[in-house]
């Protein structure tokens, strides 16, 4: 279904509306200072994440695979839905969330909105509106989906029903209403009209309301399971690693506190304070407590690659890849990626790592890797056509079509490659 071109053309226009699509494959994103919002890709955030979510999903009736978490390098604490398909959670939550179950709270209330079927004047909107205005202003804002209250107290409601449903606590969804109350009050101090006070109940209102409901559960006192909060720990001493200056890191995580989390989150903050000599030591150190952590294989490839050390970084992706398994595409476009930055002969493999990655994520850094490695094979059709796959993905249709219309003639009339370049030829955004 991701690779539809409706579902393609969704995703265009939320690139255009926030200004930049940093898509970072492998490790987590670090991007430049840019305009705009960034969404972030990590695997192992993603399959957290997808771990808090699925139960959940399940239990809202959405089914398993067709939701996605999308992750925006915001310091905000928000999360919001725009569609039926992808829930967003901003990289401010995810910090600041002290417990999985804090984080699950937002999901399962943003469960209520896409299961209540709370997106239609949300569409409608964005269908009347294909400029950047309208989809900018809710995510730079950070108002999340209903603009009607009622909708947010149902959202509410339904989530503590599926926590109940798997047996979590709603605890969690109480103390981040309590966060928001606390942001709201001294928000509303400084801008008494704001659009979040316009559009949302009081976060007040919504504790009182759900406490009693929340602290009634049989599931009021079930507290996360040791191992997925370490995960989340890990989680939180990454994101800062990457996001935070090194100062800030080593604030959060003093040399004093020994802990996996804090050993993670210095070693980021070493590489980037004190350069991949310092750093490489810290995450040896790592490996060597856990050697089938692929995680911490992929974090030194990722000091080694943005050294301009690639080719020292191949091994390592590919024992990262192997201890993920097969659902961990943005590892294997990493690989792809480090052996054409280190000129690996062996192209053949390069472009079945690259289209393997596409199976299970359609993403535009893998079509990059397909058509640098096609015009070195010679193959110039094809290469043109996954540089009009890249742009496509990009938002770029402009450009995604220059590229296409290059492509089709010299591609077998009525193949699949000659049929999608077509696509992208005659595609028009709606609206």
């Amino acid at each position: 279904m991701q690779n539809h071109p409706k579902f393609r053309a969704w995703r265009t226009r939320v690139a255009a509306a926030a200004l930049m699509l940093t898509v970072a494959l492998g490790a987590l994103a670090r991007p430049a200072e840019a305009q705009g919002l960034s969404f972030i890709r990590d695997t192992e955030i993603e399959d957290l994440l997808s771990d808090y979510a699925q139960p959940i999903f399940r239990a809202a009736g959405l089914g398993t695979g067709r939701i996605a978490m999308r992750i925006i390098r915001h310091e905000a604490f928000n999360a919001f839905v725009l569609d039926g398909r992808n829930v967003f959670i901003h990289t401010g939550a995810l910090q600041v969330s002290e417990t999985p179950n804090q984080v699950i709270g937002v999901i399962a209330h943003e469960a209520g909105h896409i299961a209540n079927a709370h997106l239609s004047d949300l569409r409608s909107k964005i269908a009347a509106d294909p400029t950047r205005g309208f989809l900018s202003q809710f995510l730079f804002v950070g108002v999340m989906l209903s603009q009607i209250r009622g909708n947010e107290l149902v959202a509410d409601q339904a989530g503590l029903r599926y926590l109940n449903a798997t047996k979590q606590s709603g605890r969690g969804m109480i103390e981040t209403f309590e966060r928001f109350a606390q942001e709201e009050s001294f928000s509303l101090q400084r801008t008494p009209q704001s659009l979040f006070a316009r559009t949302h109940p009081f976060a007040a209102d919504r504790v009182t309301q759900l406490r009693s409901r929340a602290q009634a559960s049989p599931f009021w006192d079930t507290r996360d399971p040791p191992a997925l909060q370490l995960r989340h720990d890990m989680m939180r001493a990454k994101i800062s690693g990457y996001l935070d200056r090194p100062q800030i890191v080593f604030n959060r995580y003093p040399q004093s506190d020994q802990s996996l989390p804090a050993r993670y989150g210095r070693a980021i903050g070493t590489f980037f304070g004190s350069g991949v000599e310092r750093a490489i030591p810290l995450v040896d150190a790592l490996i060597k407590d856990q050697p089938n952590n692929p995680y911490f294989h992929e974090l030194k490839a990722d000091f080694l690659m943005r050294s301009g050390r690639a080719r020292e970084a191949v091994p390592l992706l590919r024992r990262s890849a192997q201890l993920a398994g097969a659902n961990a595409p943005l590892i294997t476009v990493r690989l792809a990626q480090a052996m054409v930055t280190a000129e690996d002969p062996n192209l053949d493999e390069t472009i079945n790592l690259a289209r393997k990655s596409l199976i299970q994520d359609p993403n535009p850094q893998a079509y990059r890797i397909l058509a640098n490695a096609y015009y070195k094979q010679n193959k110039l059709p094809e290469a043109d056509l996954a540089t009009a796959e890249a742009l496509f993905l990009e938002g770029d249709l402009k450009q995604a079509q220059i590229f296409a219309k290059r492509a089709q003639p010299r591609l077998k009339n009525g193949s699949p490659n000659w049929i999608r370049a077509g696509d992208i030829v005659n595609f028009k955004i709606s609206g």
